[in-house]
């Protein structure tokens, strides 16, 4: 059965999982661009190949019942033990307007950070290089200049903001499990699954974690319990295809650059 399944449609290969799934009509796109056409007939390389992350989206809802799908088809990925240490709290309309507005209000008002998970410490050497890489890609798309402070400014606000989506994702994992380098994996696994089975069903999104930096706000308003962990959000909605960002494609190293084979014959 495995094997059937990889080789069909991104939006059958659940089937034998979720036969009750309600299926979301598509998106549509009259740039007829797969990246952004909602097509549920995308296979599987053609979802992981074209996603990238959407920082413009339309004003335009998600009903529940796709976003029921996508984190069904997300929870299908791997977990140590099977422990599933990961929940999401999803948001939107009139909470998601409150954190958004408590988040930036309290950055404004140079309020420090309080993100819940470890950051270590700041990116240096070829890390680094590749965080400016990719903000140079982002500024040069939008038109921004490295001394506009200004519009420098109102980009890093629109972070703070979840990029203006219309849905907040905020992952969170139980307590208990603090201290495990095993449960923040898994959460890291579940979160690319949804991304990916988000772009599948013609909706973009972006992992943010500037969205839940003042933890206190986003815990209060979503009434998240005390014994789960803020870990990240990811902002989700329908991407617009107007917003010239959303066409940036990071760059990433090629296959010989970061593997080793051993024992291969060739």
């Amino acid at each position: 059965p495995c094997a059937r399944r990889c080789h069909l449609p991104a939006h059958q290969a659940v089937a034998d999982f979720a036969p009750s799934i309600r299926s979301a009509n598509p998106a549509t796109n009259r740039l007829g661009r797969i990246w952004m056409s909602g097509n549920p007939d995308m296979t599987y390389d053609e979802v992981v190949m074209g996603r990238r992350s959407i920082r413009g989206y339309l004003d335009k809802p998600v009903p529940q019942a796709v976003i029921e799908e996508v984190l069904t088809l997300a929870m299908r990925s791997p977990t140590s033990m099977n422990t599933q240490p990961w929940h999401f709290h999803v948001i939107t309309g009139e909470p998601l307007d409150r954190i958004r507005k408590g988040n930036t209000e309290r950055i404004l008002a140079g309020e420090p950070d309080s993100r819940e998970f470890r950051r270590g410490e700041p990116f240096a050497g070829v890390h680094r290089e590749r965080q400016i890489g990719v903000a140079k890609q982002l500024f040069g798309a939008m038109g921004i200049e490295r001394d506009d402070k200004e519009k420098r400014q109102d980009w890093v606000l629109r972070g703070f903001r979840q990029f203006d989506a219309p849905v907040c994702v905020i992952v969170t994992y139980d307590r208990e499990l603090s201290g495990s380098d095993d449960t923040p994996f898994d959460c890291g696994a579940v979160t690319t699954a949804l991304v990916n089975a988000a772009w599948s069903r013609g909706l973009g999104c972006v992992i943010n974690s500037q969205g839940i930096m003042q933890s206190p706000v986003v815990r209060e308003v979503a009434d998240i319990p005390d014994d789960q962990v803020i870990l990240t959000c990811v902002a989700l909605g329908w991407p617009d295809e107007t917003f010239v960002a959303n066409s940036v494609v990071s760059r990433r190293r090629p296959v010989e650059n970061v593997t080793r084979f051993l024992g291969f014959d060739d």
